[in-house]
């Protein structure tokens, strides 16, 4: 019976270019008889083209672990089987997806249905942070994706039989039907034409290989729009859903300017993203890719493709590729969703640069790419060519397990139409908590929710989705308009540990789910950071149609009254079943750090308690931390690490954070609540005079520049600078590079615009000035009075 139906969904799925999907739900044993089965009879003994991914080993075909399913990205396999007994990652879901080619199967294995909502397995695990239990995780994501099985085309149910095949019975087939001779030669007409090999367009300046390797005249089209790439100033935007060849016209054209001896710089998310930019680059150059290094350092040999013309194509993680090290003559920027706008803005330095980025991805596509950096790009220098390839290569336009895996994991979620909400006041808009019970009845406001979430951050996945309708320590708020929602905030958790486990964190035990009490604890050496309980804002998004109204400063507010209270005292709310109401002692976030999102953050209470000594690898920032607090305990907590993050500032500028951005040090030390106070000797003050108004040398006394410029810059007067004694942005880059991150004098007047080194020292000593009528002593201000007599 199995053999015959696999057999059944492989010739219907390969007559129409399309997917099918197996479900084996019951026994799990009985389930991997099942998939053999299956296998055996659509692909015989051969298993090359078969992958599985289970927590199980020993399989005789290419085995994947559920966390480590991406692997699969960028691959094409025949069949593809997930194992969802034990952890069923909606991650792993998505890559397992994609991975299967035209004709091909997906064979899920799963529990009876109408119990595996209520199974627990590891991944709900992950979900139960401490003080939550396993039993506090509910089962409405695999509720809602069992439903999804049960009701999409394309998808056949095999219930088993505990006992063997003779107890197993097909809950539904999964075939759709040829639909008549008619509709068959329809189908294979549209197959024909979208194989249909392109040629090169008339005045190409790739090669002819170029354009005979693409597979589509999407993918064609796209090919001639990199063309552009060979000339400095032009730019092109590359769109498309999963599946449609994007990044493989990214190679082909990589390649192709390699060929002509031009120096191209890829980057992606990580390098197994860009993988299919290399293959397709590879196979163009084909015999003269180097080898040369391979045998001794085969990863960094794979990253890097030599033409024979002296042309290349290399490899960089983003934060390092927006350096743009050895001038590249173009960079190709892969997955372009995935990475922060800010990050994306530092590639326009390149001669010419292109952006790839998928509409709707398995890997988690944020949309603040398409909504807020193109209108950045088109702002720029660049002359941009927009290309969107819509033809999928490796199945047909129609086929239904995308769209039923669209539809399971959320890939197309999005938010309000902007016509919806325009004109829309931050005054009328009604605060409502987003229960997951409601978010689970209400598809629509699921999918506006989270689509919301997915438009304003540059990276949400599948499993954000299990989190939001699973997870005990989330809770989502909303702000709702006209009857849409217009912005939303995930909030998790935290703190509220007991002794033990606060002790296992001090003590090195990473603990799942607290960020923040994790590194005031671990990190940070505080043994009771992880008692008073706490909210983390994880993502909060505003309708982009409605940025710079206040939205998102309200909601804020709205959660501040509700959780903490004016008086330490929640609120209370409407009743989301999401957990215990007791009012919390602070509020925090992290994130990559801005300008821009420090001076948000400050506004709305929040105070700077830590800055990451490194970069994120996906963000290319420095993370900030910062915690407002809610209640005398939150105060305190506030107080000790606000005056540590002082105190680490005044030697770590100098160190671990000689090249974080001036602006965002100046906006983290201004976020910082810790009072300061100078006391200097009288040499020391004799040196800051002189330097200031007389013939003194900064070098004199450098501890005593340090000290006041960290006071200046924690007491500055923030974004009301009008007093006689405020200092102006450049004097206060000045400030961060010069004296407390000790760059040269040289590089520094050149980074800030001073016409020589002597111009920017002397204009060093002119910002001191008010620094030596604010903080100057009794004697400093005699000292002082003496050079201006004369």
């Amino acid at each position: 019976m199995i053999a015959g139906l696999a057999r059944d969904a492989k010739r219907e799925a390969e007559r129409a270019n399309e997917r099918r999907v197996l479900v084996f739900a019951g026994d799990r044993d009985r389930g991997v008889d099942a998939a053999y089965d299956a296998i055996e009879a659509v692909a015989g003994d051969g298993g090359e083209s078969v992958s599985i991914v289970s927590t199980r080993e020993g399989f005789r075909f290419e085995e994947h672990r559920p966390r480590s399913a991406d692997d699969l990205l960028g691959r094409t396999r025949e069949v593809v089987v997930l194992d969802c007994h034990e952890q069923f990652v909606p991650n792993a879901l998505g890559r397992c997806v994609g991975a299967v080619d035209g004709g091909g199967l997906l064979v899920l294995l799963t529990p009876d249905l109408d119990d595996w909502p209520a199974i627990r397995d590891r991944f709900d695990d992950s979900l139960a942070v401490p003080p939550y239990e396993l039993d506090d995780v509910t089962g409405r994501f695999r509720e809602r994706f069992v439903e999804t099985l049960r009701s999409h085309p394309g998808i056949a149910i095999v219930s088993l039989g505990a006992d063997g095949s003779e107890g197993d019975a097909i809950e539904r087939d999964g075939l759709i039907g040829s639909g008549g001779d008619a509709t068959a030669e329809s189908t294979a007409q549209a197959t024909a034409e979208s194989t249909a090999r392109p040629t090169a367009p008339p005045r190409a300046t790739f090669p002819a290989a170029a354009y005979e390797a693409c597979l589509t005249g999407d993918q064609a089209r796209a090919v001639t729009a990199f063309e552009s790439l060979a000339t400095p100033g032009h730019a092109v935007v590359a769109e498309a859903d999963r599946g449609r060849g994007k990044s493989s016209a990214a190679g082909i054209a990589a390649g192709a300017l390699a060929l002509a001896g031009d120096d191209v710089l890829v980057t992606a998310s990580a390098f197994r993203n860009a993988g299919e930019v290399f293959a397709r680059a590879r196979e163009l150059i084909g015999t003269h890719e180097s080898d040369a290094g391979s045998a001794s350092d085969p990863e960094n040999a794979a990253r890097r493709l030599d033409a024979p013309g002296g042309g290349r194509v290399r490899y960089l993680a983003p934060a390092e590729a927006a350096d743009l090290p050895d001038d590249p003559d173009a960079v190709i920027v892969d997955e372009a969703a995935a990475l922060p706008v800010r990050l994306l803005e530092r590639f326009l330095d390149a001669p010419a640069v292109a952006f790839c980025t998928t509409v709707h991805g398995y890997e988690g596509a944020g949309r603040g790419f398409s909504i807020r950096f193109t209108e950045r790009l088109r702002e720029s220098r660049f002359s941009v060519r927009d290309v969107r390839l819509d033809e999928p290569i490796r199945y047909a336009r129609n086929d239904p397990v995308e769209a039923w895996a669209a539809r399971a994991l959320l890939l197309d979620a999005r938010p309000a139409v902007d016509e919806a909400v325009a004109g829309s006041a931050v005054g009328e808009a009604t605060y409502r908590t987003l229960a997951p019970d409601d978010l689970f009845a209400d598809e629509a406001l699921l999918r506006e929710a989270f689509g919301l979430l997915v438009a304003a951050h540059y990276r949400t996945e599948p499993n954000d989705l299990a989190r939001l309708l699973d997870a005990p320590n989330l809770a989502a708020r909303a702000l709702v308009a006209e009857g849409r929602v217009v912005a939303v905030a995930l909030l998790a958790r935290e703190g509220g540990l007991d002794a033990a486990t606060r002790r296992r964190m001090y003590e090195g035990e990473r603990v799942r789910g607290n960020m923040v009490p994790d590194l005031l604890t671990s990190q940070l050496r505080d043994e009771v950071a992880a008692e008073p309980k706490g909210v983390r804002t994880v993502r909060i998004a505003t309708h982009h149609a409605l940025r710079g109204e206040g939205f998102g400063t309200r909601l804020l507010d709205e959660i501040h009254a509700e959780f903490g209270g004016a008086d330490g005292e929640g609120r209370e709310g409407d009743g989301d079943g999401d957990g215990d109401r007791d009012p919390v002692d602070y509020f925090s976030v992290g994130y990559g750090a801005t300008p821009r999102l420090l001076r948000f953050w400050r506004r709305a209470g929040y105070r700077t308690v830590h800055l990451s000594t490194s970069r994120n690898d996906a963000s290319g920032e420095h993370s900030a931390i910062m915690v407002r607090p809610a209640s005398e305990s939150g105060q305190s907590l506030l107080d000790r690490h606000a005056a540590a993050f002082r105190d680490r500032e005044r030697d770590g500028l100098s160190d671990a954070h000689r090249d974080v951005d001036p602006d965002v040090v100046v906006g983290a030390l201004r976020a910082c609540s810790a009072s300061t106070s100078i006391d200097l000797t009288e040499i020391e003050w004799r040196s800051v005079v002189g330097a200031s108004f007389g013939p003194g040398m900064y070098d004199s006394a450098p501890g005593a520049f340090r000290d006041l410029a960290l006071a200046a810059l924690i007491e500055g007067d923030g974004d009301d600078e009008t007093g006689a004694d405020a200092l102006d942005d450049r004097e206060e880059r000045l400030l961060v590079r010069k004296v407390l991150q000790a760059h040269p004098s040289e590089p520094v007047a050149d980074e800030l615009g001073y016409v020589s080194a002597g111009a920017c020292m002397r204009a060093l000593g002119d910002a001191y000035e008010p620094l030596v009528e604010r903080y100057g002593t009794d004697f400093a201000l005699r000292e002082r009075d003496r050079f201006i007599s004369k």
